[in-house]
């Protein structure tokens, strides 16, 4: 039996993230007949919903998985075996994508990069102007990689695209950006935007969303590999009458309108400038311990999570271990070539800034337990931000 630990868990990694009691409380009822009038209400409240926080007038879908099986419904849907695709390797998740592309017989030109700055929208360009035969199908990108805290500028990669008069398609990552930033997949002239449940809308995992251009629609209506479960086509009448052609998880759907609904009543703009707070707060303490980022480009910086880099030869992944043990708190680990390098605190979805303070100070304590070389006062540094800021 685990030891009682009093006080609640801090759980700062970038997903999944804190469950607000709103949430709690509203997956907290029996399920409806999913196909009852009851339960199509609900599914076009949603959708609706989920359209503002996209910025899309477009096809919304909403598929019981994690994010992974949005980008699998992405692949099959508009891609073939065979088909040629450009990513930019700015990550971790980036990696992961390129490789299910693999997988699924996909011709992958991975462009390299030092996984501290986003994708190069003229290093994109550039590809895309020398495929004359038209033969790149897409365009991967993720917005905001979880692994490095770096963005990437989606719509420069839209006009990267534009510039070399290419036909290719645009698929975004949004899974750690969606609800925590701007987003315009309209605007943006994105064709499928991926996202997951678990991080900026503040709901459970299992939930994944994908926002569909007419043309990527066409698309998948033209050819594509052989899917079922992940077929788009019915999504289309799913947007129209709210039912779902299989059967849904209702009590995430709950738990999904409500976190919508409160994204509404606090307003997007004033939502995306609590974390750009926060991810400026963090950046503040990080200078102030003298440690580094793991983004290097200031115009790359992710607003719900900042990638932080141990000194040479300490282990960030002891330093989690001591800050859970000593602090009760959850930091996200390094993945792939930054495991145990860094360590990730997630500052997105239902977080208030006594409990952000309070996370710098868990951060700041596990330093000095670790014995990790750092100055004092990073905490101080973020407090006299927030306060000049009101919070």
């Amino acid at each position: 039996m685990s030891k009682f630990v009093s006080g609640r868990h801090f759980l700062q990694t970038p997903g999944p993230t804190n469950l607000p009691d709103r949430v709690l409380r509203a997956m907290d009822r029996n399920a409806i007949n999913h196909r009852g009038p009851e339960f199509g209400v609900l599914g076009l409240e949603i959708v609706a919903k989920l359209r503002t926080v996209f910025q899309t007038q477009g096809t919304v879908g909403i598929f019981p998985a994690s994010g992974t099986g949005a980008w699998e419904a992405a692949l099959v849907n508009t891609l073939s075996p065979g088909d040629r695709v450009l990513i930019s390797r700015t990550g971790q998740f980036a990696h992961l994508w390129e490789q299910m592309a693999l997988r699924f017989g996909l011709d992958v030109v991975a462009l390299e990069t030092d996984w501290r700055h986003g994708a190069d929208p003229v290093a994109i360009r550039q590809v895309l102007e020398q495929d004359r035969e038209h033969r790149i199908k897409a365009v991967f990108a993720v917005h905001s990689e979880t692994s490095t805290s770096c963005m990437t500028d989606i719509a420069a990669v839209r006009q990267a695209i534009n510039s070399a008069s290419h036909p290719a398609l645009l698929m975004v990552d949004a899974i750690s950006s969606l609800g925590c930033a701007d987003y315009r997949h309209d605007a943006w002239g994105v064709d499928v935007t991926i996202a997951g449940s678990q991080k900026g809308l503040m709901v459970p995992p299992g939930l994944s969303f994908t926002a569909i251009s007419d043309k990527a629609l066409a698309a998948a209506r033209a050819g594509g590999s052989r899917r079922s479960y992940w077929d788009w086509e019915p999504l289309v009448a799913s947007n129209k009458t709210g039912y779902f052609p299989y059967t849904p998880a209702i009590n995430l759907l709950y738990a999904l309108n409500e976190a919508l609904t409160m994204l509404q009543e606090e307003g997007l703009p004033t939502v995306f400038a609590r974390h750009d707070r926060y991810a400026q707060a963090t950046r503040l303490a990080v200078a102030a311990w003298g440690l580094e980022l793991q983004c290097l480009d200031p115009a790359a910086y992710a607003p719900g999570v900042t990638a932080i880099r141990t000194p040479e030869g300490h282990s960030a992944d002891k330093l989690r271990g001591i800050i859970l043990e000593k602090f009760n708190m959850s930091l996200g680990n390094g993945l792939g070539r930054v495991e145990d390098r860094v360590f990730r605190i997630g500052h997105m979805g239902d977080l208030g800034v006594l409990s952000f303070t309070g996370t710098l100070t868990g951060v700041e304590m596990g330093l000095r337990a670790a014995g990790i070389p750092h100055k004092e006062g990073g905490v101080q540094a973020a407090m006299n931000f927030l306060a000049s800021v009101n919070g």
